[in-house]
């Protein structure tokens, strides 16, 4: 840790090691120190940085060293066609000790290891060698299941097939997913997971109120995520939880993480293994270093429904969803009266139809069901805000395709114009 908060023996300890890393005694005889640690940063920096030291880094191992061990281990019970090959393709991310006590359980046990199990038992694994900062998406959607947004969706599906096809090195390193609240960018992130069929983690919050933790816990969340590439990373709320260059007042903790995360998203190593989604409604917080090109290259905007047909498609597509059974009638009358409404907006209205319908005993939703519940419905009132949203979404979008018609040939400066009228009024 810092000196200033090590004891009186640690402190002693560090004063030795730093001296013997220059005294002539020990340059000149054939001796080596090691200091095995989890995360250089739980080593202290004076010690890191010093001339007479070396820092080697000792990876998890590759598909090729993961299938040359689980060759060398002999013979085990497996079904669903689990071949050596498939086995180490599927145990990426885990070091070789998990996947001896795998092949050992199934072993002992006589339990055939099966794809269900193996993706069950890889979840716990890697949640738990992450210390709880990595939590697996399962999602059961893929990008059919999307209503409306039909050109984002368009560009997602082209990335998917490359990604399929193995041609990662077309690929961006990253996406930022912007929009106002409600517009289903969560949504649309899970759905391009299951759509091409690799595995999603969410990054959740990492940091700790001890020194030096912090650093130690982004550390391995990032040897991870190499590990198991091809993955993608999806941050909610990206604008707060990535922080930026002037974070102040933690003892430069804030510019650190910043630092190891700008420094991996932009690995062009790692292009096509590691994809990166920044989700926010305020991409004009996010840093400028983090949504660059290079990085997270591809800003897609996401808007409320805009037309009849996109309201129609983002109904039937949440009905399908949620296997409610509803009259022609009574889409008709949903569709036509939720102008306005954002996607959350028009689930929960639905919500409350089937709630209705249930307490009713009815077998579907009726007319009579979705204009009681809509007249009742009061969606929450923040029009700056909203305002604000859309508007710094339609600046940030690097495609002008994906913009609605009445933005694709806007004056620029008269948006901007606009969005620091309403950042004046929202500070208010």
């Amino acid at each position: 840790g810092d000196v200033s908060s090590l004891a009186a023996d640690d402190r002693n300890a560090l004063v030795t090691l730093k001296r013997w890393a220059q005294h002539p005694a020990f340059l000149s005889a054939d001796l080596t120190i090691c200091l095995i640690a989890e995360n250089l940063s739980e080593l202290n920096q004076g010690i890191i940085q010093n001339p007479g030291v070396a820092a080697i880094s000792i990876p998890l191992p590759s598909e090729e060293e993961r299938l040359e061990f689980i060759r060398a281990s002999g013979a085990f019970p497996a079904e669903d066609g689990l071949t050596p090959e498939i086995l180490a393709t599927l145990t990426a991310g885990l070091k070789r000790v998990q996947v001896r006590n795998l092949l050992s359980q199934a072993a002992e046990n006589q339990q055939p290891l099966t794809l269900k199990f193996l993706a069950a038992r890889k979840k716990d694994l890697i949640e738990a060698e992450s210390g709880g900062f990595l939590e697996f998406v399962q999602s059961r959607f893929d990008l059919s299941m999307v209503a409306g947004n039909d050109a984002a969706k368009n560009k997602l599906k082209d990335a998917a097939a490359a990604l399929r096809a193995g041609k990662t090195d077309v690929l961006p390193m990253g996406y930022v997913i912007c929009g106002p609240v409600g517009t289903g960018k969560t949504f649309l992130t899970t759905c391009f997971a299951g759509e091409v069929g690799i595995p999603a983690v969410t990054l959740k919050n990492f940091r700790s109120m001890w020194q030096g933790v912090t650093e130690g816990n982004l550390e391995r969340v990032l040897n991870l995520l190499k590990a198991m590439s091809p993955i993608a990373v999806i941050v909610d709320e990206a604008d707060a939880q990535l922080g930026n260059r002037s974070s102040s007042g933690d003892s430069g903790v804030g510019n650190r993480v910043f630092a190891q995360i700008a420094a991996f998203m932009g690995n062009t190593e790692l292009r096509g293994k590691v994809i990166w989604f920044l989700l926010t409604c305020r991409p004009d917080y996010l840093p400028v270093d983090l949504k660059r090109q290079g990085r997270a290259e591809e800003h897609i905007a996401l808007f409320y429904p805009d037309t009849v047909e996109e309201r129609t498609a983002l109904v039937q597509a949440m009905l399908k969803k949620s296997g409610t059974k509803v009259s022609p009638e009574a889409e008709r009358c949903f569709v036509e009266r939720s102008v306005g409404l954002s996607g959350a907006d028009i689930e929960a209205v639905l919500t409350r139809a089937r709630m209705q319908c249930a307490l009713a005993n009815a077998p579907a939703i009726g007319p009579d069901d979705v204009k009681a519940v809509l007249d009742d419905f009061v969606p929450p009132s923040y029009p700056t805000e909203i305002e604000l949203q859309n508007l710094v979404a339609v600046l940030e979008c690097t495609s002008r395709k994906l913009l609605p018609q009445k933005y694709r040939d806007a004056d620029r400066t008269e948006l901007i114009r606009r969005v620091n009228e309403l950042e004046a009024l929202t500070r208010r």
